[in-house]
């Protein structure tokens, strides 16, 4: 339940504190005070969208905290996020001046998304207009669920799974189909690197083969001039004068020291000049001025050139890549095809699971439907709609993640033919029968708090003061906020808070004995209190 609230800089409130009791609870006050404004508040820390045009002071945040009693399900889901919850549960919405919204919990900073999920436990708000939710499919049908204890997890996981997996199977036949319909093209593309029997590095070794035979007489020409200059008949003159200057300068390292290492010097020299003219020898004869091989690896250069410029690359390499590309696309829809078999498979069993556990939740609802038609016309009565007939009347739907049913409601007020709720009751009458909804609701529900914001509206005498005991009612076994104008239902509370409108400033306060005897007065007439109000206020107050 709620305990407390505290609000700053919110519309009209600069700061406001409030403790509220278990039980009922009434807000009272006149038009315009703020009472929907505290409402406003306190849906803000439940999650609800921050609207930077009810920031009070554009010179400081908005700040609204309000603190719960911890029940066993919201501790278990603070507990999986790791939210300490030792020190009970508050919640604090910040919202700056630029719109910039944070949320807290415990003082961990939390997403919107799970707020709004917690608040859900906590708090159940029925707005001045929320009687147009009559005529909405999914919360009729949830008022069905609640009151039949229903559980829809099973139905909605099955369906999750289902949509899951038929996108994934869309996915996939697409891809099937891409390729059935491009497969001859791939084929071709395939065959012809297939044929090509290309090798990685093959590229660079035939470009520079190529450079090679077309200069061939150059090379052999420039390459016989080196060896010839070093050369007489069989014998290499630079070598053996190298040779002999190292002999030479070994015999005056005899005598000088120093000239040894000179000596070594030219033997290091001698012996690299002559590794360097067996290279040149060995490239020499390696030098092939064949022209059918030249015309060979010319043709072999075209070939790859031209597979390069068709697939859009520069490297043998990425056309070796593009090969098996086309090869795992044009060989691997043998394992699309299986994924597909296996996916309409599993489709045809989570069919029939959903089909099973949709039809035990149907035969739940329709055991449930005649009981609550019963129980709302009841209640329905007892607020004085004394000939209304009330009727939840199940449907076939199509499949959807609560199941393959639809719900409405049929209602008539004078006891003829019902025709469906949203178009043929009055304000009252849509007032009564939203009351009587949340009252089962409640009754069938965890949820800890209910809080109403005029579901009075619309009806008078005798009629609110029996919606004021069905208010009453429902406080015994949770807490019931109600924000109301009849004195009938404002009577009837375990305690009283009064919102003013004080220096263009929204307070609270809580009234008890002769203050609240003289706001219930009020209510009954008006800017002026009588005696007679006076009076007729002690009579509601102590029945």
């Amino acid at each position: 339940m709620l305990r407390s609230l505290h609000v700053e800089n919110y519309a009209l409130i600069d700061s406001l504190s409030v403790n509220f009791s278990d039980g009922l609870v009434i807000i009272t006050g006149q038009t315009g005070a703020g009472k929907s404004i505290l409402l406003g508040a306190l849906s803000l820390v439940l999650g609800a969208k921050a609207d930077t045009s009810h920031i009070g002071s554009r010179s400081g945040n908005c700040i609204v905290e309000a603190e719960f009693d911890l029940g066993d399900e919201i501790r278990e889901r603070l507990d999986e996020e790791g939210i300490d919850t030792d020190e009970g549960l508050v919640i604090r919405r910040v919202i700056a001046p630029t719109g910039r919204s944070r949320a807290f919990i415990n003082d961990y900073p939390v997403q919107l998304g799970f707020l709004s999920e917690l608040s859900s436990l906590l708090v159940d708000i029925h707005s001045q207009h929320q009687t147009l939710r009559l005529g909405d499919a999914s919360f009729r049908l949830g008022v069905l669920d609640s009151f039949a204890g229903a559980d829809t997890s099973s139905v909605k996981q099955i369906h999750a799974e289902i949509l899951q997996k038929r996108k994934k199977l869309e996915k996939i036949s697409a891809e099937l189909v891409s390729a059935e319909r491009e497969k001859a093209y791939n084929q071709s593309l395939f065959d012809t690197l297939e044929a090509a029997k290309l090798r990685d590095g093959e590229q660079e070794e035939l470009e520079e083969e190529d450079r090679m035979l077309s200069n061939a007489e150059q090379l052999r020409e420039s390459l016989s001039e080196v060896l010839e200059s070093t050369c007489m008949g069989e014998e290499l003159d630079v070598l053996a004068t190298l040779k002999e200057a190292a002999k030479k300068l070994s015999r005056a390292g005899a005598i000088i020291p120093s000239v040894s290492s000179l000596s070594e010097r030219m033997d290091s020299v001698r012996t690299e000049l002559s590794d360097i003219m067996d290279s040149v020898a060995v490239e020499l004869e390696r030098i092939n001025a064949s022209p059918s091989r030249l015309e060979q690896v010319q043709n072999r250069l075209s070939t790859i050139y031209a597979l390069e410029r068709k697939h859009g690359v520069s490297s043998v390499a990425e056309l070796i890549a593009e090969r098996e590309r086309l090869g795992n696309l044009l060989f691997g829809t043998e394992e699309l095809s299986h994924e597909k078999e296996t996916l309409e498979l599993q489709l045809e069993r989570l069919g029939k699971d959903y089909q099973k556990a949709a039809l035990e939740l149907r035969g739940i609802r329709s055991e449930a439907a005649g009981k609550l038609s019963s129980e709302i016309e009841s209640s329905l009565r007892f607020l004085e709609l004394d000939k209304a007939r009330f009727a939840v009347l199940m449907e076939e739907a199509a499949q959807g993640p609560a199941g393959m049913d639809s719900v409405r409601f049929m209602f008539s007020s004078a006891g003829g033919d019902m025709i469906d709720v949203s178009k043929c009751a009055s304000g009252g009458e849509l007032s009564r029968i939203m009351l009587t909804i949340k009252s089962i609701m409640g009754r069938h529900s965890a949820m800890p708090t209910m809080v109403f914001d005029e579901i009075d509206t619309g009806v008078s005498g005798s009629a609110a003061d029996k919606m004021g005991s069905m208010i009453c009612s429902m406080g015994e076994y949770m807490q019931v906020v109600a924000i109301t104008h009849l004195p009938q239902v404002a009577a009837k509370g375990g305690s009283h808070y009064l919102v003013s409108r004080r220096d263009d400033a929204t307070t609270i306060e809580r009234l008890s004995g002769e203050g609240r005897i003289m706001e219930i007065a009020r209510l009954l007439s008006g800017a002026t209190i009588t005696q007679a109000a006076i009076a007729n206020a002690q009579e509601l107050m102590n029945p």
